[in-house]
């Protein structure tokens, strides 16, 4: 799995022919793609990760808060693009992002690992939907994170 985490102050997600599917004020927006082989351990395993992340500031401005610390909420948006591949042409090639069948499962466990495990408030788009997400990147802050990494 590839996340692209940012800090945000405030973040929305507007899914075209449906509206406002999730907003959010203080916390993370992710960018989340899964990638074929990707299984349940790794979407435990970045939730995990993502919500004990230590990027938001104590009152000397260091890094020393995570979502839970402050309260934070998480704007979950699926994006297969984060598996691109444009190292040959011009037209990229997204043959490593995992089919819906294989992903939509693990963006669910994912979320709901960020839920029940660590009590986070998340909202969503619509996975394969055209969206439209705003976002007040707060620092700016931005990770990318990717479970075959670790």
């Amino acid at each position: 799995m590839i996340a692209l985490v940012q800090r945000v102050s405030s973040a929305r997600v507007e899914v075209e022919d449906v509206g406002e599917t999730g907003s959010i004020g203080n916390g993370l927006c992710v960018f989340l793609c899964v990638v074929v082989g990707d299984v349940g351990d790794d979407a435990d395993w970045l939730a995990d990760k993502i919500a004990r992340l230590r990027i938001f500031s104590d009152d000397q401005g260091r890094f020393n808060h995570s979502l839970g610390d402050i309260g934070g909420e998480v704007l979950l948006v699926s994006q297969f693009t984060l598996a691109a591949d444009a190292t040959k042409g011009n037209r990229p090639s997204f043959i490593r992002a995992a089919r819906p069948e294989e992903a939509v499962p693990l963006l669910q466990r994912f979320s709901g690992r960020l839920r029940e495990e660590h009590g986070i408030t998340v909202e969503e788009g619509h996975f394969g939907a055209s969206m439209s997400v705003e976002l007040a990147n707060d620092g700016p802050v931005t990770l990318q994170l990717d479970t075959q990494s670790r």
